[in-house]
């Protein structure tokens, strides 16, 4: 028995999949340990353990592969609490960190101010020396300065030093040399250098990035050593992969060196996941969703997740690829509360694990999400976590009472109501700003939703969005873990190549990325990839003459190696116009080349699908009883049939409303869905009336398509 195991660790649980022998997933969710997340990692395998009669130790020699997603830097960002840093900048530009591109990020508030610098002013050394665009030295780089202020980071207890120079990446000569003497003299510091993480254009991009990476690499590190101290512990010697943002694994060792890589690590496996579940319905693209305890993340995938290549995190420009995710605080843990004009909220302030809401029973007070799921009957008290965990009812309901319902004049199973109804608006916002504001209609995505609390909300989401098909895969709960499993090794490279495309050196071009291909290759080699399960995806970065900022787009290798303009040109419009609604190409406006970019792929070993044979319509097997549950579209109660989820098959129907009922999720069927179980087992909840949507799980309609 050879098992693989995804691991997501998250504010308020943290969740495992584990494979074996092609037989079907299973999932387990222990609560996170925030003091030391490592222990949740280790409680887990042994609740894995148990459930397979084994010794703690026996499962640890049968683990072939752990993949293992981490918010231990994105925490570290976001609450500040990352490692006291040192920057070594060029004389004169240190305030770049704190001016960034003297952009007021919202233009008609006066009291907004930036957000503070990670490095201080006083760690932040400007060093003689210059390089000129194309990587010529116009000055020599000052060693004594740079020693001097090694001299100062040591005085001051610095734990992390970055290095980015002036146009470095036309030349790393000044980074490399300034970075030999802080190894030498600094030994114990973090180390991050500006052209070893991001040889790019663009200055304030690069600091900021590398600044980040300093921040959250001594935090990683001791993480890192407390899992991998831990696995060791208890026998595990097999592979461990580590989740990065681009949706990608990588090696321990390469996420120590660039710890800014996993800032997005728990949320990245979602989105390849989600296009797993769509296929069978014949799509290639679906929105995703994973509304955790604190979190809510949502993206889109159309073909493969879509990427960016820059972002922020608390407001911290990183310039490295990463999916398009955006996050809001709405989970389940997000707390209710009245703002000063007495209008109802709910978060981003959130309970999490401990003392998490008021119904967990450890000492909560203040109301949250999931408090209001169980006074309006979405989650049954006595089945949380499969009935493992007792939630209590009356202290959800006294939360609620004394901080929303008496405050605002209503009762409690109002209140409650309204607070269900304000989680599902702002996360209705967050997949906005994921579709309509990227130029996609969210009515033509299928809608995944993920996280335990996830399937509850989704239908008054959906019908905000005017969304008609939902697809709940069963391990819709652990979602992100389960697309860790399918992930492969990825490893990004960019350089900066300025050129109008007309023009173009394409023996230059095809040079820089033969040295990027190599590069990915020997990264390849370490972690033991054959080169048939190898493949590079080349893209470029170009822009109009005279733009800001620049569209980034896949461009196939032979494109190049023919110095084909006229299809390279082509595919810029299309990109361009899909993402700003118009082109130039009738103005047959100058394209300029500013990025080439390659990223290595590794293709690996992938969870075996199942596919289920039908089962006939008729649901009635899996009818577990009724209970009173709130229905939004008539703002009433009613009592409505309760399934039990695990022995629904393919094939079997059921009418909104209704619910849904899992070990490790609830799914609330609204009175504007109906439901069917596809092949691979996942709940597709449809509008009524639009069985059209879910043909390929319908015999006769699909025999009709046929």
């Amino acid at each position: 028995m050879t098992l693989k195991i995804g691991i997501d660790v998250g504010g308020t649980f943290t969740d495992f999949v584990v494979t074996r022998d092609g037989a079907e997933p299973a999932i387990f969710k222990t609560l996170s340990t925030p003091a030391d997340p490592s222990i949740a990692v280790v409680n887990g395998l042994a609740d894995i353990a148990a459930s397979l009669e084994l010794s703690l130790e026996t499962l640890a020699r049968r683990i072939d592969t752990i993949v293992h997603g981490t918010t231990v830097t994105t925490n570290a960002t976001l609450t500040g609490t990352g490692a006291k840093t040192g920057l070594l900048t060029t004389e004169g530009v240190r305030d770049a960190l704190e001016m960034r591109r003297g952009v007021r990020e919202e233009q008609y508030n006066n009291r907004y101010t930036n957000v503070k610098p990670l490095v201080p002013r006083y760690l932040r050394a400007g060093i003689p020396g210059r390089l000129d665009r194309d990587g010529i030295e116009s000055a020599a780089l000052d060693l004594a300065a740079v020693r001097d202020a090694i001299a100062l980071f040591r005085a001051e207890g610095v734990q992390a030093v970055s290095i980015c120079f002036m146009n470095s990446f036309a030349n790393p000569a000044h980074e490399q040399a300034a970075a030999e003497l802080v190894r030498r003299e600094l030994p114990g510091a973090y180390l991050s250098v500006s052209t070893d993480l991001l040889p790019s254009i663009r200055f304030y991009e690069r600091v900021s990035t590398t600044a980040l990476n300093s921040y959250v690499g001594p935090k990683l590190n001791h993480y890192l050593d407390q899992l991998v101290g831990r696995l060791k512990g208890i026998g595990f010697d097999g592979l461990l992969l580590i989740m990065q943002s681009n949706g990608g694994v990588i090696s321990p060792q390469l996420a120590r060196e660039k710890a800014a890589l996993t800032l997005l690590s728990g949320p990245a496996g979602g989105p390849g996941a989600g296009l797993h579940y769509v296929r069978v319905h014949g799509q290639n693209k679906c929105i995703v969703t994973d509304m955790g305890g604190t979190s809510f993340e949502a993206s889109v995938a159309v073909d493969a997740p879509m990427v960016k290549n820059d972002g922020e995190i608390a407001r911290h420009k990183i310039a490295l690829p990463m999916l398009d995710i955006h996050t809001i605080g709405a989970g389940g843990g997000s707390i209710g509360w009245l703002d000063e004009g007495g209008l109802l909220r709910m978060g981003p302030q959130s309970a999490g694990a401990d003392p998490g809401p008021a119904c967990y029973g450890k000492g909560g007070k203040l109301p949250a999400t999931t408090d209001a799921n169980v006074v309006l009957g979405y989650l049954d008290p006595e089945f949380f976590a499969g009935g493992r965990m007792k939630l209590d009812v009356a202290a959800a309901r006294a939360a609620i009472l004394e901080h929303i319902a008496q405050p605002m004049g209503l009762s409690v199973e109002d209140a409650a109501a309204g607070m269900y109804r304000v989680a599902c608006n702002n996360m209705a916002q967050g997949v906005r700003e994921v579709t309509i504001k990227r130029g996609f209609d969210p009515r033509e995505f299928p809608f995944i939703p993920a996280g335990g609390a996830g399937p509850i909300h989704s239908c008054l989401i959906c019908e905000e969005l005017e969304i008609p098909l939902q697809i709940v895969p069963r391990e819709s709960s652990v979602l992100c873990a389960f697309g860790m499993l399918m992930s492969e090794l990825k490893h990004d490279f960019v350089r900066t190549f300025v050129s109008r495309l007309e023009g173009l050196e394409w023996a230059k071009l095809g040079a820089i990325v033969d040295e990027m291909s190599r590069e990915g290759a020997r990264q390849l080699d370490e972690e033991r990839i054959p080169a048939a399960r190898r493949r590079d995806d080349v893209k470029l970065d170009c822009r109009y003459i005279r733009q800001y900022h620049e569209v980034s787009f896949a461009v196939p290798r032979s494109l190049i190696d023919a110095g084909d303009t006229p299809a390279i040109a082509r595919a810029f419009h299309a990109e361009h116009n899909r993402l700003y609604g118009y082109s130039l190409e009738a103005e047959n406006t100058p394209i300029e080349i500013i990025n080439v970019r390659v990223q290595a792929i590794g293709l690996t070993d992938k969870p075996v699908a199942r596919h289920e044979e039908w089962a006939g319509e008729d649901a009635a097997h899996a009818l577990k009883g009724k209970r009173a549950v709130y229905i939004p579209e008539t703002k009433k109660f009613r009592e409505v049939p309760v399934y039990d989820g695990h022995k629904m098959r393919h094939g079997n129907r059921i009418d909104g409303p209704a619910m849904i009922e899992q070990e490790t999720t609830a799914i609330f069927v609204s009175a504007s869905f109906d439901c069917v179980v596809d092949a691979l087992g996942s709940f597709a909840l449809y509008r009524k009336g639009r069985e059209d949507l879910v043909a390929t799980c319908i015999p006769e309609k699909k025999e009709a398509l046929a």
